[in-house]
């Protein structure tokens, strides 16, 4: 098995780390933000598209991948690297998400969960057990355990069953794992309860996992009360481990949560709104369907070197929108991606040099439009 995590450097203004995460398929600098191909495809995008902007790891979702193709599929072509062509690393999620949001009906007990699926209304179960054996299949470098999952607003004793329940789940995933070279990530879970998220903490990192995940965030809770569980969790996670916020997208996040020493990111949110023709820019959102940008023959963002801004206009852009085209999605899905891609860089380029206060203090300003 060929996986590492090596910090390089630590900040001398705060709490993050510049490190490098080593997989059997890449060694991924990190921070990192890892784009979502929720069903073996980053949506718009094609493998060359995200090899050319400089990803190293992408996402897949057992949840989607098992009810279609079905996780048989996947192994046959040699697992999902193999059947989406992507020759980097891959993290599969659990599905436990998806499990509590996506499905028709769903019914909890300690054996696992029993739901219909959104697609068809055929009856499934998911055990830990269950879950290793499809994300064993898909051949994923990083897997995920199978936790449950709550939204905020969740009461204390909900939580408390969800979280312990979690720490269980996380045994028997352990127990039933046993892939040659995927490692196993434990989840951080107990909603906004600042005693449930160290206890669940202290109890995985016992478990000694590879690597730590915090779920149940960005759930609908306000911004600052996500900053506050990270400021209690993240210390309780080893040093010496990879620290993974799951998730988590957008600009801002991206700077607070490292932070405050989260390491790994990922999120639909650059790729569904690109769909939906809102792009990231240095200057904030453009809504690029709004009527004001129809004359507007400026790149998306005049500061940003990927090759939508340096080939296409904005009044492009809005037309082919407008006009229900499915390349607007396409160039708009590819820049966002860029974009985030290079804030990742401006973060670890502000770790190595001491810099991180005044690139985010600086960023922001732009971004925020002052």
């Amino acid at each position: 098995m060929s996986f590492g995590f090596e910090v390089l450097k630590y900040s001398n203004e705060n709490k993050g780390r510049l490190g490098v995460l080593t997989t059997t398929h890449s060694q991924i600098e990190t921070p990192v933000f890892m784009p979502v191909g929720t069903q073996g495809t980053v949506k718009a995008m094609t493998v060359r598209d995200l090899h050319e902007i400089g990803f190293k790891i992408i996402l897949g979702n057992t949840y989607h991948l098992y009810l279609r193709p079905g996780e048989d599929i996947v192994a046959e072509a040699g697992g999902l690297h193999g059947f989406a062509n992507w020759s980097g690393s891959i993290l599969t999620d659990s599905g436990g998400f998806q499990v509590f949001s996506l499905a028709k009906l769903n019914k909890i007990t300690e054996e696992g969960v029993r739901f219909k699926s959104h697609i068809d209304g055929s009856a499934h179960m998911f055990t830990p057990e269950k879950v290793m054996e499809i994300e064993m299949a898909l051949g994923s470098d990083i897997a995920m355990v199978f936790d449950v999952c709550l939204p905020h607003v969740a009461d204390y004793q909900t939580a408390r069953e969800a979280m312990e329940r979690t720490t269980r789940w996380a045994e028997r995933c352990l127990k039933a794992h046993s892939h040659p070279y995927q490692v196993l990530f434990g989840i951080v879970q107990g909603v906004t309860y600042r005693d449930l998220r160290l206890e669940s903490a202290r109890s995985l990192v016992a478990l000694d996992f590879p690597g730590y995940a915090i779920g149940g965030l960005s759930v609908g809770e306000p911004k600052p009360v996500m900053y506050e569980v990270l400021d209690y969790t993240v210390p309780e996670l080893p040093a010496e481990k990879p620290r993974y916020l799951m998730g988590v997208g957008s600009p801002d996040t991206l700077w607070e949560g490292v932070e405050r020493g989260i390491d790994m990111f990922d999120c639909v949110f650059p790729t569904r709104i690109a769909r939906n023709g809102t792009a990231l820019t240095s200057r904030g959102r453009v809504i690029i369907r709004d009527a004001r940008h129809a004359r507007e023959m400026i790149p998306l963002d005049p500061e940003c070197s990927c090759h939508v801004c340096q080939s296409y206009t904005r009044a492009y852009l809005r037309h082919l929108f407008k006009a229900g085209e499915i390349l607007g999605a396409h160039l708009v899905t590819y820049h966002n991606l860029y974009f985030l891609h290079h804030v990742m860089a401006e973060i670890r380029e502000g770790l190595r040099t001491d810099t991180f206060a005044e690139r985010k203090e600086e960023f922001f300003r732009k971004y925020n439009g002052q």
